[in-house]
Formats: C-alpha cells, sequence, structure tokens
C-alpha cells in the first residue's frame, strides 16, 4: 500500500508498505539538479552531494561511514538533470538510526572550508577520469551537442572551470536556494508503516524553509549536427541521437518499446544485425532520456575506425525500418513482455520501488499503480507505435558524435538521411 502525506512546509512523504521485505530503503530527493545551474556554476548540485557526506556537527565523515557500516546498510547519493537522492537501505530495526543520520547530512552539514578543498580535489579527478573513459565520455559529449546552449546539455559533473571556481558562500547559497520544502521528496519502500515514517521525519523538518524552484524556460535550437573529436583510441565511438518523449507523454509507452525494438536488449535490432549478423561491434544498443519536457533517444556503437561507416549505415536502415514498416504482432508481444517483466523484476528490490515513488511524484505528482502502467503498454498497437516513429525519427533532428581516429568531414550531414 502507498500513503502520501504533505507537511505544512510542503515536503512530501510518501511510503510504500512490504510486509514481507526484512529491508527499508529511504531516500531524502530534490528536485533540482544541473539543469538548474548557471553555466558558471555548473556541476554545484553534485559538488553539494558529495559534501554532504564530509561531516556535521554531531559527526565527522568517518563517524557517518563507520555508523552506516556498523548497521550492515548502504548510504550513497547521485545527481541528475532534474534531481538530487541521498539514500539509505538497512534492515527495517535499524530505520530509525538511519533517518537520523540522513537528516543530519541533509539538515546540518558543515561545509567546512577545508573539506571543500580536499572534495574539489575529488571531483576533479572524477572529471579526468570521465574524459579517460571514451565509451562514457561520448555520451557525455553527445548531450552538449544534442542539447547545445541549452542547459541539458550541461555535465552533470561540471568542469574543471567551473568547479575550481566555486566558492563557499556559492555553494551555501544555491543549496538554500534549492533545497525548499517543495523541492524535497522522503520516499521510503520496506517494512515500514507510514505513521512510522511520519513520527521519524515531521519533528526533525518541522522548520525547514517552504517555498520551491522551477526548471529554466529555454528553447532547444534543434538542427542536424555532426561533431568529431579526434583522439588516439582503438576504438571510434559512436552516439547517434534524436528527440523523444517527455516523461508524462501520453505515447511514452510506445516510445519504450521503440528502444527496446531498436536496442534495448541482446534480441533487439542492432545488436543481432551489427554485432550478431556483421560482427562490427562488441558493444552496440540503444537508450531513452526523457525529462519533465523533452527527451532523447541515443544509438552507441564501439567498432574501428575503418567499419563506423558500416556501423551507421545498418543503424540508418534500422531507424528507417521501424518509420516505414510496421512491427509483427509477435516482435511487439515480445517488446510487452520484455518491458513489463523488467519492471516486475526490479519490484523485488526495496530501493527500486523507494526510486520508484520519488520518481513518480517528481514527474507526475502522484502515484502510477503498476496494474495501470501494464494497460499501457498492452494498448500500444504497431499502428500507433509507426505513428510515433514517424514523428521522431526525423533524420532533421540527428544529432550524431564520433570520438576515436576520425577525421573531420569523414561523414556529411547528408550521409544522415533515411
Amino acid at each position: 500500500m502507498v500513503s502520501k502525506t504533505v507537511l505544512h512546509n510542503g515536503i512530501r512523504v510518501i511510503s510504500e508498505h512490504i510486509p514481507s521485505a526484512y529491508s527499508v530503503s529511504i531516500g531524502f530527493w530534490v528536485a533540482s539538479g544541473s539543469r538548474h545551474e548557471t553555466s558558471e556554476a555548473n556541476g554545484i548540485a553534485h559538488f553539494i552531494e558529495h559534501l554532504l557526506f564530509k561531516g556535521t556537527p554531531r559527526r565527522t565523515a568517518l563517524d557517518i561511514a563507520r555508523e552506516m557500516d556498523s548497521m550492515g546498510g548502504i548510504l550513497n547519493a547521485f545527481t541528475s538533470r532534474e534531481y538530487v537522492c541521498y539514500y539509505a537501505k538497512v534492515l527495517d530495526k535499524f530505520l530509525p538510526q538511519a533517518v537520523d543520520l540522513l537528516s543530519d547530512i541533509f539538515l546540518n552539514s558543515l561545509f567546512d572550508p577545508e573539506e571543500i578543498e580536499k572534495e574539489r580535489k575529488v571531483v576533479l579527478q572524477e572529471i579526468s577520469m570521465l574524459e579517460d573513459n571514451p565509451d562514457d565520455y561520448v555520451h557525455d559529449l553527445f548531450s552538449r551537442n544534442f542539447w547545445k546552449g541549452h542547459s541539458l546539455g550541461m555535465p552533470i559533473i561540471g568542469n574543471e572551470e567551473s568547479v575550481g571556481g566555486l566558492s563557499r558562500e556559492a555553494i551555501i547559497s544555491y543549496r538554500d536556494r534549492t533545497y525548499l520544502g517543495g523541492n524535497i521528496i522522503i520516499a521510503a519502500a520496506g517494512n515500514i508503516a507510514h505513521q512510522d515514517l511520519l513520527k521519524l521525519v515531521e519533528g526533525v523538518f518541522s522548520n525547514h524553509p517552504s517555498g520551491s524552484s522551477s526548471s529554466p524556460e529555454e528553447e532547444r535550437n534543434i538542427c542536424k549536427r555532426i561533431e568529431t573529436y579526434e583522439k588516439d583510441l582503438e576504438q571510434a565511438h559512436l552516439c547517434l541521437g534524436t528527440t523523444a518523449l517527455p516523461q508524462d507523454h501520453p505515447l511514452r509507452y510506445e516510445a519504450y518499446i521503440l528502444n527496446t525494438v531498436l536496442g534495448g536488449s541482446m534480441s533487439s535490432r542492432l545488436f543481432q544485425e551489427i554485432r550478431e549478423r556483421h560482427g562490427l561491434a562488441y558493444s552496440v544498443y540503444s537508450y531513452m532520456i526523457s525529462h519533465s519536457d523533452s527527451g532523447s533517444l541515443v544509438i552507441y556503437a564501439g567498432s574501428s575506425p575503418d567499419q563506423v561507416g558500416q556501423v551507421i549505415e545498418i543503424a540508418l536502415k534500422e531507424l528507417k525500418r521501424l518509420k516505414t514498416e510496421a512491427l509483427t504482432a509477435t516482435e511487439l508481444e515480445s517488446a510487452k513482455e520484455q518491458i513489463k517483466g523488467n519492471i516486475l523484476l526490479s519490484l523485488e528490490s526495496s530501493d527500486n520501488r523507494m526510486s520508484k515513488l520519488a520518481k513518480n511524484e517528481i514527474y507526475f505528482g502522484d502515484y502510477q499503480p503498476l496494474p495501470e502502467i501494464i494497460k499501457g503498454f498492452d494498448r500500444v498497437t504497431s499502428t500507433s507505435l509507426l505513428d510515433l516513429c514517424g514523428e521522431l525519427l526525423d533524420d532533421r533532428y540527428f544529432t550524431m558524435v564520433l570520438m576515436g581516429k576520425v577525421s573531420s568531414g569523414s561523414i556529411s550531414a547528408r550521409d544522415l538521411t533515411l
């Protein structure tokens, strides 16, 4: 059973009782991420995520780590373009201690100047590590080019210049502007009663300020782009993408099926054609990223530089097939069952259920019951999917990024045609 309470300052407390579980996963979510930053302060949300583990008046950084370890639990955090999450997973008997620990770092972190400088070095190393991993870095480069001039194109972890220039005052100011009651969601799933969760958090957050922040109003400059980044690598890394749907779009079920058929698994068209049939890549897949107001559908492949042209040709051929040929009943049904199976299997984990509660609240403002989600996929037809492909797979919007031993101008915009 899912329960929701809104505190007087706008903080939303949502829980799902799973009586058969031994664990509880709890997350403190802030509906504000890298897209809410300025270019000068890019990476500040991610930097704050790091700093909240560096000590409070009651606990040092070592105390925080030791306390969670003594419970046999997990304590971590992550930042995205539209939210930040601090979460813990513990045995149900340790939930009060976990809430006390999370609340302490969330509300009372010191932002000690010495710790800020040490952690700045850590984040700068993280940026360097990303740039040293081309199969990860190419996705970051794709986002920068696809969302060129838009806040969604800024890297979540920032860049060397922006992170290097963040002052303690700027960090605390950003935290105070975004960690407001209307932006905060406390989500928990596992062997927990909603009223017990409320007792744990109401007093702690009773004086927390209300208010909220909103995403900037921006338009993307939609046009065809090709960018090459010459680098001495054994492989050429490719990202080819186009527009996709926002999280709450009525045709989102069709979009998930589109991605599944295209490159979402080992039985997908891209995997079977590019890897299994032609042996052109070890890693090839597609993925879809949906935001509150927009999205992208992206194909990735890593291939030898002299074969990347064939990879692009096959990818374009498969995109055209989706746009012009209806799926067979067998292929459509298989994709539906694959997605539904993945969803059901993910719900065996309390942390996945906790994340589902929070993301539903961020993007839909309410809980999305599993039977309604299943019905959404069941309603998809080959005709509705073909209509969506005709809308999204428009080569006027294609962006392609190539990294490796590829020369600028080796592939032109004319080559990206369906």
